[in-house]
């Protein structure tokens, strides 16, 4: 299977779900009055809603509104807000506190009705956020910020950062908090759609802001003496931001794969935020990405994961992490059926934290209400069933792991590596599972069929190795999901229409958008030291490729290579020659083609050639020079972790179960292009050629690795040549016999590599395609 998918498959890695902490408990402005406000958690109140000038009773409203909203007292908080509206009847920033205020009195569960007024206000003031271009727009900025905090729950983090970056353009007459704020929503935003570089930028930016505000806070603070505690309270502030500073540039370096930059900073997390979980977890990434699995695990297992706050407040089922966590780990290690335990035991996690915040609710408009608005995040079992199909998949079971995909792709349509795999559960599921492709050998089983009658009358009937003929769906439409063949093509049609198709289209949108906008500027120039780990043009991710990472250009293109042999594959297997040609012939056109493709490319499309009766020019493509390699390739990711890894042995074991079914050396495939090549003299009628590129193979490879087909092949030569007994006997020993061998002398002196194109008749074809 690995031979369509020379991409690495890109699972949840540890750590990738647990946020170092949420980027919206941010200081809470004031409502009404002026003031440094008090530690929130998910959306803001507006500050300095009042014009200038107004009374001396609208200003202590104004307090006590604000005093009773600190105080969590929201009922009287609502009767001022009240009285204060009957006094400015226009002012939409009123109403805008008093949405927020409803929304933290029924325990941040009214998330539609939060997000109806925000957008009722938004229309009120005829103001959109791509409008803004000036400072007389900032006083609107508290309602966008909250716009973005839902946008974020809500998983839509692309109009989320594009409203942040918007804000981001006017941050500097914003308050010290709210600044902060904006800033840790946009690098989490920046990590969850794999923008590291991005993230690493406003993380300088950040600890700029913040170590200034803290000498200003701490000039301020010796002037007064009263201020002692406000002193006390701002140095844990600043220590809890460092912190989160700190593991959130771990996190970044972690997607990056930048493993010596990113040890320096798990000191720092270590060192600030102690065995802290989320630290554990991040320390435990770390371990993944340089191979050191055992210690890892280790980490996972030291981390105190029952003290930690419900997901209900946190939006995160830690439990759930942590099985998956261990399954991403063991799936590393080539210990899949160990993975896959894990990976169900995340499911029923996640499936018991789920069980509570069932909706009962069936008025579409109100689908996200009922429940905590940070408990949106909470679910994530479309990710572990895409763990749990790819790790079901490399264990052998495609049924089961079809079952999976195809219900994570109903939410990430928009993966090619998805469609791709499951496309090889299809062709897994009906592929067989003979003797012959399960060890590498020989097997008596696929080549008689039968036997009938006794004696003088005994007959052998022959198994028939084709598989055009072959009908897997009887009827039925092939846009139904099943494991067929027929969907399997489906899958890699979508696959390959949501690729780029050049470079120019490459560079556009694919879903991640280019944040290279104006109001990038500033971070550019304040943070330009920070640049010096940017990758090449050539490494940044183009596609994305949702659960898993988004794909850089090398594993575009790899996947594109893998895609192409898989659809040549189909198509062949559902007897459309033509396709599989253009497919083939597209595969050998790609720029970047490793040699074990290359292998496939040229077999398939001598296959096509042949069914089509253009025996000639399948010939141009089965010369066996042209196989120079049988390299699978590696992909980026794995040669990123080979870089720093410390214990790879369970990595390289893994590597060698790929190699089961496949031409484990150049000779082997020179040795199969010869079989297949007098298979197409056959066609021909020249079975001198074809005697002498049968044994001219058989003396390449070792007896007992000798195909069913090329067993065939010698009964078929035989045949021809009226030695019906010798046929007979190289059918019952399943060998060639040494007789048939003495002509391989004559073979060595005439070499057919020079004459020789090989082709892959519909016979053996089933043998390479695996």
């Amino acid at each position: 299977l690995r031979l369509y998918g020379s991409d690495v498959v890109a699972m949840r890695l540890p750590g990738d779900w647990r946020r170092v902490d949420r980027p919206l408990e941010a200081a809470m402005a004031e409502p009404l009055a002026s003031g440094s406000g008090d530690q929130g958690t998910d959306v803001k109140i507006e500050s300095n809603s009042l014009s200038t000038g107004v009374a001396d009773h609208e200003k202590e409203l104004a307090s006590n509104a604000y005093q009773a909203y600190a105080a969590g007292q929201f009922d009287t908080c609502l009767q001022c807000l009240a009285h204060l509206q009957e006094l400015n009847k226009d002012d939409y920033k009123i109403s805008l506190n008093k949405a927020v205020v409803e929304f933290y009195k029924n325990g941040q569960t009214l998330t539609d009705t939060l997000r109806q007024t925000l957008n009722l206000l938004k229309n009120q003031v005829h103001s959109t956020v791509e409008e803004m271009d000036g400072l007389d727009d900032v006083e609107n900025s508290m309602l966008y910020y909250n716009q973005a905090i839902i946008l974020y729950h809500l998983r839509q983090y692309t109009e989320a950062i594009s409203i942040g970056e918007k804000l981001y353009q006017f941050i500097e007459p914003f308050e010290e908090k709210f600044a902060q704020a904006l800033c840790f929503l946009l690098v989490d935003l920046y990590l969850l759609t794999y923008q590291p570089e991005k993230a690493l930028l406003l993380l300088a930016i950040l600890e700029k802001m913040i170590s200034q505000g803290n000498n200003k806070n701490g000039k301020s603070s010796e002037a007064n003496k009263d201020v002692t505690n406000q002193k006390i309270d701002a140095g844990v502030m600043v220590e809890a931001a460092k912190s989160k500073i700190h593991q959130c540039k771990v996190r970044s370096y972690v997607q990056m794969k930048s493993l010596k930059a990113c040890k320096r900073e798990i000191k720092s997390v270590m060192n600030t935020a102690g065995n802290s979980a989320p630290s554990l977890f991040l320390k435990s990434n770390f371990e993944y990405l340089r191979g050191n699995y055992r210690k890892a695990v280790k980490l996972l297992n030291s981390a105190n994961i029952t003290d930690l706050p419900g997901f209900l407040s946190t939006g995160e089922c830690i439990r759930c992490m942590f099985w998956n966590n261990l399954g991403c780990i063991h799936f590393a290690m080539g210990k899949h059926n160990l993975g896959i335990f894990y990976f169900k035991k995340a499911l029923q996690e996640n499936d018991a934290a789920c069980v509570p915040l069932t909706g009962t609710s069936t008025d579409q408009g109100k689908k996200f209400s009922g429940r905590p608005m940070s408990s949106l995040l909470t679910n994530k079992r479309y990710e572990l069933l895409h763990n749990c199909g790819i790790q079901l998949l490399h264990i052998g079971r495609p049924l089961a792991a079809f079952e999976c995909l195809i219900e994570a792709v109903q939410v990430y349509h928009s993966n090619p590596r998805l469609w791709l795999r499951l496309a090889e559960c299809c062709i897994a599921a009906n592929k067989g599972t003979s003797e012959q492709e399960t060890r590498g050998l020989p097997s008596k089983k696929g080549i008689v069929q039968s036997i009938l009658g006794q004696g003088y009358h005994q007959k052998i009937v022959l198994a028939s190795q084709s598989m055009q003929n072959t009908v897997y769906n009887d009827g039925q439409s092939s846009a139904i999901p099943v494991a067929s063949m027929e969907f399997a093509a489906i899958c890699l049609r979508n696959a390959l229409l949501l690729l780029p198709e050049d470079q120019q289209e490459m560079k556009k949108d694919n879903g991640l958008r280019n944040f290279n906008q104006s109001g990038s500027g500033e971070i550019n120039n304040e943070s330009s030291e920070t640049c010096s780990g940017k990758p090449h043009e050539g490494e940044r991710y183009l596609v994305p490729g949702p659960p898993s990472s988004p794909l850089r250009k090398q594993e575009l293109d790899n996947l594109r290579c893998s895609i192409l042999a898989g659809s040549a594959y189909i198509a062949l297997a559902l007897g459309d020659n033509l396709m599989a040609l253009n497919h083939a012939e597209n595969l050998l056109q790609q720029p970047k083609l490793s040699g074990s493709l290359k292998f496939l490319g040229h077999l398939y499309a001598a296959e096509s050639l042949i069914s089509l009766d253009r025996i000639s020019d399948a010939i141009t493509h089965l010369n066996p020079e042209n196989v120079t390699d049988v390299f699978l390739g590696v992909s980026s990711n794995e040669q990123d972790q080979g870089s720093d890894r410390g214990e790879n042995e369970q990595m390289e074991s893994s590597g060698k179960q790929i190699l089961q079914c496949y031409p484990n050396s150049v000779t082997s495939a020179r040795a199969m292009m010869l079989f297949n090549l007098g298979s197409a003299y056959c066609l021909r009628s020249e079975y001198d050629k074809a005697r002498r590129c049968l044994h001219q193979a058989a003396s390449m490879v070792n007896p007992k690795e000798i195909p069913p087909e090329g067993i065939l092949l010698a009964v078929y030569l035989e045949l021809q040549n009226g030695n019906t007994q010798l046929a007979l006997q190289i059918i019952k020993r399943n060998q060639l016999l040494p007789s048939v061998k003495a002509l391989s002398s004559d073979v060595k002196k005439k070499p057919m590599f020079q004459s020789i194109q090989t082709v892959q008749p519909p016979p053996f074809s089933t043998v390479q395609r695996k």
